[in-house]
């Protein structure tokens, strides 16, 4: 039976994504928000408001002893998760945790087999995923109105921050890389990764960075992300052998567009022969702009988070869903080590 009684949640971390999933937490019905935990106590007091009778710590032990609490968010850097979430698991607690999943693979797949020997839910916050134009993307290719998908281009560039701490791939390229893991079919999915990355403005790192990624059945995906560039692009084409779609973030009034176009290679016969006469045609058909619901995304990850807790289940960005995505990215890194080769992913991705 389903249980109506609201998930008990703590929020660690109160920078800029924690304060978001702080303000989703407590106002969502399925929820209610007992904790916020940050080392700079000032900071956290300033997030929840003066008026605000939420408690407030820079102590996780204050968070996980509470019996009241039943899942915490993580919403501190990449290289504390493991630390922080194990020490959830062994207090009972389910965990969502903000992207990457962690620094490393090791860390990543220690959280995944942590969170299963505790019997609690890990969930990845791969916000893009709860947005409404990914899901229905999603949706548009299990039901087959792209036919079967032959590459995917993905544009994330803006004149950015170049982060401290990680280069351009580790910054951007985990939200593609969780939207091609969320909407691609189990046939089409990542064999390896070649990365080439450049840093023209002597930051030490990669600041423009380019991936390519052939996937199962002869189609390819690829990855452009940017600090670097005038303008802000964010956009996302996936063509299909029936039907292409383009996904504009940046246009709020037509977000996706359906385009009934694609090339057909088309051989009067089957002969060795007459093969090499084989035709290319082409198809242009309407443009359909899919109407679609306006609501923030990480309500729906907030939504997502409790119900698979209510539940019992795993959620849709589990724990594997990060650890794929950490897994690209160190092959990201380890192909630009060695000059842009392509680096195989494992069979058991």
């Amino acid at each position: 039976m389903f249980e109506k009684k609201p998930v008990g949640v703590a929020v660690i971390g109160a920078g800029y994504w924690g304060s978001n999933l702080i303000r989703n937490f407590a106002g969502h019905p399925a929820c209610e928000l007992r904790w916020v935990c940050d080392l700079d106590l000032d900071r956290a007091r300033g997030v929840v408001g003066r008026y605000s009778t939420l408690a407030v710590t820079d102590s996780v032990d204050d968070v996980l002893g509470d019996p009241t609490v039943e899942a915490v968010a993580i919403a501190t850097p990449a290289a504390t998760h493991v630390t922080v979430a194990a020490a959830a698991f062994a207090a009972g607690k389910h965990v969502l945790v903000e992207k990457p999943l962690a620094a490393t693979v090791a860390d990543g797949r220690r959280l995944v087999e942590l969170g299963a020997e505790a019997g609690r839910v890990l969930m990845c916050d791969h916000t893009f995923c709860y947005t409404p134009v990914v899901r229905r993307i999603r949706e548009l290719i299990e039901v087959g109105m792209l036919g079967d998908v032959q590459y995917v281009d993905s544009v994330r560039i803006n004149l950015g921050l170049v982060q401290p701490d990680v280069d351009v791939f580790w910054d951007l390229a985990p939200h593609d890389l969780s939207i091609l893991d969320f909407i691609l079919p189990a046939d089409r999915r990542p064999v390896g990764v070649a990365a080439q990355g450049a840093d023209p403005i002597g930051a030490g790192k990669a600041c423009v960075g380019y991936l390519t990624l052939p996937l199962d059945g002869n189609a390819i995906a690829h990855a452009h992300v940017n600090w670097l560039s005038p303008t802000k692009i964010r956009t996302m084409i996936v063509g299909g052998s029936a039907r292409m779609i383009v996904w504009d973030d940046l246009h709020p009034t037509q977000r996706l567009s359906m385009f009934d176009k694609g090339v057909d290679l088309r051989a009067d016969s089957a002969s060795t022969e007459e093969r090499d006469k084989a035709l290319i045609s082409y198809r242009t058909g309407d443009l359909v702009a899919p109407a679609l619901p306006e609501y923030e995304a990480l309500r729906g990850v907030v939504g997502e988070f409790t119900s698979a807790i209510r539940e019992h289940r795993a959620p849709l960005t589990d724990g594997n869903a990060g650890l794929r995505v950490l897994e690209i990215l160190e092959a990201a890194t380890q192909s630009i080590a060695n000059d842009g080769a392509v680096v195989p992913l494992k069979d058991d991705r």
